[in-house]
């Protein structure tokens, strides 16, 4: 099996759009005042739409051809995945024109794996993501062809690695589609 193991957020989601979803939530409340939800509260009473910034169409076009030309599943490991079902994010991929969705979340963290994070002085997002990707990887061991697709920089946790260092090109940025391509030839 291959897996792009995807962010969202500096991917796909690209910097200079971010912020979209306030203005999405406070539509939300004018729509359906009955059903009004402020930002504190628990964003899953809204639609899957409102609930996020939208995505880089010119990115999701990158994301399409990488799809296409590898078969690749895509296996989220953004920390969208805390705001929504596996369902609703299908959904939401099939909405801004993504041509697969996601098959599965990559796992949260338990208790454990923190104590290790913290006994190797260890305390970044990329340690505790780099961690979550190598758990799935030893659920499943039908993956022989993976990679994951992050603005963090991961490359110390993770030998299959493709960094989007300019937030604002996601996966659009030159270079970044033929780098994800070399995992699966």
């Amino acid at each position: 099996m291959k897996i792009i193991f995807l962010d969202l957020d500096g991917v796909i989601c690209l910097a200079s759009e971010w912020g979209g979803r306030v203005n999405k939530q406070k539509s939300w409340n004018r729509k359906f005042p009955d059903r009004a939800v402020e930002y504190d509260c628990d964003l899953r009473l809204m639609d899957v739409e409102y609930r996020f910034d939208n995505f880089n169409e010119k990115a999701v076009r990158v994301l399409n051809e990488i799809l296409e030309e590898t078969g690749a599943e895509i296996v989220l490991s953004s920390d969208w995945r805390f705001g929504c079902t596996l369902k609703e994010m299908q959904s939401l991929f099939e909405l801004y024109g993504v041509s697969r969705g996601p098959i599965d979340y990559t796992p949260t963290l338990n208790v454990e794996d923190f104590r290790k994070l913290e006994e190797e002085g260890k305390k970044g997002y990329e340690d505790e993501r780099s961690i979550e990707i190598n758990k799935w990887l030893l659920l499943h061991p039908e993956t022989d062809r993976w990679v994951a697709v992050d603005d963090l920089n991961m490359s110390e946790g993770l030998t299959n690695f493709v960094h989007t260092k300019r937030m604002n090109e996601g996966i659009k940025q030159s270079g970044i589609k033929e780098q994800i391509l070399k995992f699966f030839k």
